[in-house]
């Protein structure tokens, strides 16, 4: 660490000017689509003092935890000279760094902090800012190194270093306006506090290997006092053996007087070097406690974390990695260690020269030695880990990629003989055998997979050592017996990596291995709904330290509803509502009238086992269903609040009827057809208003019009409900007619138009090319070469048939002409 960026040591010079009057003027981007950039900072820093200049003036204790969150991965000189640009472009803007249509614009904004560091160090000029010249032109080259293909990656570093910065400012705010209480602390972020236990890690290391040279000195400085007594003694038994007259006897007595000093000396030495010795070995007998309690948190806590968000991800939760910070960590912790590792055997070799130990006192370096040993095992195996999972539903045949890193590797010079990684597909009793045994239970593979194998390479731009698979196909797959009601479904399948490396010149060799998250294997795409129930269940309510790979049998609606909103979000861009929730609980319980829902408990049978009420299929295949044709099909409307969706056929009809206004119609997920929507609405009927619903539209439909285009085509819908415009709601979506009548080949282009028999033609953004031709002679277009088609069987002048879903007692006299068709 340099002394810049050390919490203990002062700030260099040029970055202790006052910072105090700089403010954050943040801006608003134009944006013209839903994925626009928009300003999103705390409103109190960009109204009112700059965040860095807050920071400037907190109190030393609290100003030491914010420069421990700046490393060489984001210098702090870096920060204070740009402050105010760092703070405008990549803390205020709300640029998601989740989202890839904001890479772009992230981009652009990296590049301009590549120009204006590099501007910033060039008008640099004097002696005292020659440091954090060279600071800022290494990090602007570690810019374009690290982060020119992943911008994004970059804005997650920079805020999370500056919300860690917020949260120490906010504490210690909350603390003036209030009473402190006596023995509570001031809280910090993770990351800085972790930071600063590697920075007093750091500082004790350095303190034990001071201890260690002047210990190895004075031993030596022993050793020739030792020698220098012992000719003295040699020299005294001479004179004693020769003749003794005057001259002898006087040398004799001097001789002696050196004799006696000498041995004084060398006694004083003795318990000079053992003090220092048990000196030194409590010393690092406290460094390796507390190596133990912060590789604890760091490995138990933030990695099986990250872990853990990593595994909620596979369910659509927001993932914003902060991967780098925990390697940073990693690393640090494996040097720290390495470097007590090495000055606890140093010690014993000292100690093996001058083999005097003081009664009583029992010799800690063995077990010390075994014991960071351990640590440096626990911490290189356990830092072995799958950056990027394999698809969790796992198709034969079929492409698929992973990633696995080291995140401690540079630090301990494993790349200079890079490791080779092997991939297998092992089975859920396999994998419960290698966590009890450390080995795979003996027996059959569970599967082949083709380019299964890999080196590791050392990136030195981002230091990450790791290996990408970017063609393994899983080729067999051997299945389990089935008991009871499961299915091939049910049964879950890891991938197992596995790798050997030694450090330390071969005096350490490690066997690491680690377990992807559970995998279902699928051959067919019929499949592919149960097979995601299985992995959404196992991801969402997954146990820490759990027996590979136990779920419970059944959860609280809670959470159940916590993990399909997740799920829907994702997939969608919009949550679900507590009515939507609602419904979906009345659904899955299959009771409308559910009550205290929070305490009702789920079965994994209800989820996606039985078979819904009068229906062929589960509650979670007309969930997958629904979810899959928003996705697909209906995400801009969905994400404008124009689908009502998840709501009862019952209830829809109350609501329409309410309106008391004909033409109003509102958009309703199918109970009866998986992934269909209908549209319902008001009409006049035999006697007065009437709601009627048209047969569900379904994604075969949609790949052929889409739905907006097919609600601007009926003109008898006019009002969504309750009343907005209908073109006022969906115009934007409408499809733009090609003005040209003709195409290349000199055939005119037809187009498809949905029309309801009885209620009307076309709507007019739909008029033909030919005014004077009669709607009903609209013809279909032909599919074009190499496409699919499944529409409907029905007479030649309807171009797209939908039919009515009403109260078919009335609709013969009602609808004679449509009734026809049905």
């Amino acid at each position: 660490m340099t002394a810049s960026s050390d919490p203990r040591q002062p700030l260099p010079k040029d970055i202790c000017k006052d910072v105090g009057e700089r403010k954050c003027l943040c801006y608003a981007v134009a944006a013209s689509s839903r994925n626009s950039v928009r300003v999103n900072g705390p409103s109190e820093y960009r109204s009112e003092m700059a965040l860095w200049a807050k920071a400037q003036s907190l109190p030393a204790e609290a100003l030491q935890q914010v420069r421990a969150i700046y490393t060489d991965r984001f210098p702090i000189e870096v920060r204070h000279f740009l402050a105010p640009w760092i703070e405008e472009k990549m803390w205020c803007l709300e640029i998601e760094t989740h989202n890839p249509h904001h890479e772009q614009y992230a981009a652009s904004i990296v590049a301009d902090l590549i120009h204006l560091l590099e501007s910033k160090a060039n008008s640099m000029n004097s002696e005292d800012l020659l440091t954090s010249k060279y600071k800022l032109m290494d990090f602007a080259n570690a810019v374009k190194q690290r982060y020119a293909r992943s911008p994004l990656d970059l804005f997650r570093v920079v805020r999370h270093c500056l919300n860690s910065e917020l949260k120490v400012i906010q504490q210690v705010e909350n603390v003036s306006m209030g009473p402190i209480t006596p023995g509570t602390g001031l809280m910090v972020d993770a990351a800085a506090e972790i930071a600063q236990q590697v920075d007093v890690l750091r500082h004790r290391t350095t303190e034990t290997g001071t201890l260690l040279r002047q210990m190895e000195q004075e031993q030596e400085n022993f050793a020739l006092h030792y020698h220098e007594c012992t000719k003295l003694k040699a020299h005294l038994q001479h004179l004693q053996s020769q003749l003794m007259n005057q001259q002898n006897i006087e040398l004799e007595k001097t001789v002696r007087r050196q004799k006696d000093i000498s041995e004084q000396t060398l006694n004083q030495k003795v318990s000079s070097l053992l003090r220092l010795r048990l000196q030194l070995a409590d010393k690092l007998s406290e460094s390796v406690t507390h190596l133990v309690t912060l590789q604890c948190r760091v490995l138990d806590d933030e990695l099986i974390r990250w872990k853990r968000e990593q595994q909620l991800a596979g369910n659509g939760a927001q993932f914003n990695s902060n991967l780098d910070f925990i390697q940073d960590w990693c690393e640090s912790l494996a040097e720290i260690i390495w470097l007590n590792r090495h000055q606890i055997k140093e010690l014993e070799r000292l100690k093996q020269k001058f083999p005097l130990e003081p009664p009583g006192v029992v010799d800690v370096l063995p077990n010390l030695n075994i014991k960071v040993t351990e640590l440096l095992s626990s911490l290189v195996t356990s830092t072995f880990i799958i950056e990027k999972q394999p698809p969790q539903v796992m198709k034969t045949n079929t492409r698929f990629t992973s990633t696995v890193r080291l995140l401690v590797g540079g630090k301990l010079n494993v790349h200079m003989t890079p490791p080779q990684v092997k991939a297998t597909i092992i089975s859920e009793a396999q994998a419960n055998a290698l966590l009890k045994n450390d080995i795979v239970a003996k027996g059959e593979a569970g599967g082949q997979i083709l380019n299964n194998t890999g080196t590791m390479e050392y990136h030195q731009a981002t230091r990450q050592l790791s290996v990408s698979f970017r063609n393994m196909q899983l080729k067999k797959i051997k299945r389990a017996e089935k008991k009871g009601t499961e299915s091939v479904m049910d049964e879950k399948f890891s991938l197992l990596f596995q790798s050997q490396f030694s450090v330390g010149g071969g005096e350490l060799v490690f066997q690491v291995w680690t377990l992807s998250l559970p995998v279902v294997v699928i051959v067919h795409g019929n499949q592919e709904p149960h097979a995601w129930a299985t992995v959404t269940w196992d991801n969402a309510f997954a146990e820490p330290g759990r027996i590979p790979y136990a779920v419970p049998d059944k959860v609280s609606w809670c959470r159940v509803a916590e993990a399909l909103n997740m799920k829907f979000h994702s997939a969608t861009g919009r949550p679900l509502s507590e009515a939507n929730l609602c419904f979906l609980a009345e659904k899955a319980f299959g009771n409308p009238n559910m009550s205290d829902l929070q305490n009702q408990m789920l079965t994994w049978s209800q989820f996606c086992k039985e078979a819904l009420q009068d229906r062929s299929f589960t509650f979670w295949e007309w969930f997958y269903a629904v979810m899959k044709l928003t996705r697909e099909h209906l995400r801009g409307p969905w994400m404008d609040g124009l689908i009502l969706g998840f709501i009862r056929k019952k209830q829809a009809q109350d609501m329409l009827v309410a309106t008391n206004t004909t033409s109003t119609f509102l958009l309703r997920f199918s109970d009866s057809e998986l992934g269909g929507i209908t549209i319902a609405w008001v009409g006049d009927g035999e006697f007065g208003s009437q709601v009627f619903m048209l047969q569900p539209f379904t994604h075969k439909d949609f790949a052929i019009r889409s739905l907006p285009d097919r609600i601007a085509d009926l003109q008898h819908l006019v009002y969504l409900y309750p009343d907005i415009p209908k073109d006022q709601a969906f115009s934007k979506y409408y499809t733009l007619l090609d003005d040209q009548p003709t195409s290349n080949n000199g055939y005119v282009k037809p187009f498809l138009v949905t029309h309801v028999p009885g209620w009307g033609g076309p709507g007019p953004c739909s008029t033909p090319s030919n005014p004077n031709t009669p709607p009903h002679m609209f013809q279909a277009p032909s599919p074009e070469a190499g496409s699919a088609r499944d529409t409907p069987s029905v007479a030649s002048h309807v171009s797209d048939s939908v039919y009515g879903s009403v109260d078919y007692d009335q609709f013969p006299q009602q609808f004679p002409q449509l009734w026809a068709y049905t």
